[in-house]
């Protein structure tokens, strides 16, 4: 029982911080080597300075909605540990930890709604009159859907955890 807890403490402490990395990094969508951009910025590397250059990115109602929706996530998530240890040192035995598990099954559908938005409009989101075919995904969209499962994962294994001494 406590290999089980201690796996699942690691397994939220290390979705917690993909989700953090996932939201503000920037590498959400890569154009080539020197330009990227993500939620919050457009950047371009400057080989003479040998920095990146950063601009905020063109608002939209998609990108708002995919900012609002991994913000949220993370939200959940934070909350979601703060309740698993709350509830596991007033809890009485026996009892399940069901607020932690909706917690964290919140943040993987608001994560997994983010995602699912980025992918089909990021034509919208980018605002870019490039052929989309001439960029890819970067790490942290990647990051981002991996954060899905393991979020929803996460939560199921919390619903079904028991306090025992």
């Amino acid at each position: 029982m406590v290999c089980l807890l201690i796996s699942l403490v690691v397994l939220h402490l290390v979705t917690l911080a993909m989700l953090i990395i996932a939201t503000l990094e920037k590498s959400w969508w890569i154009w080539d080597d020197t330009e990227i951009t993500d939620l919050w910025y457009n950047c371009f590397h400057d080989n003479a300075t040998e920095t990146w250059l950063c601009t905020a990115t063109s608002e939209s109602d998609w990108l708002q909605s995919v900012q609002a929706l991994m913000v949220l996530s993370v939200v959940f998530s934070s909350i979601s540990f703060l309740v698993f240890l709350g509830q596991l040192f007033t809890m009485s035995t026996g009892g399940l930890f069901y607020l932690t598990g909706i917690c964290q099954a919140f943040a993987g559908c608001t994560d997994f709604a983010a995602s699912l938005i980025f992918t089909f409009h990021r034509k919208e989101i980018l605002n870019d009159p490039r052929d989309l075919q001439k960029g890819r995904f970067g790490y942290c969209f990647i990051l981002a859907w991996l954060c899905v499962p393991l979020l929803l994962i996460s939560g199921v294994l919390y619903v079904h955890l028991r306090k025992k001494k």
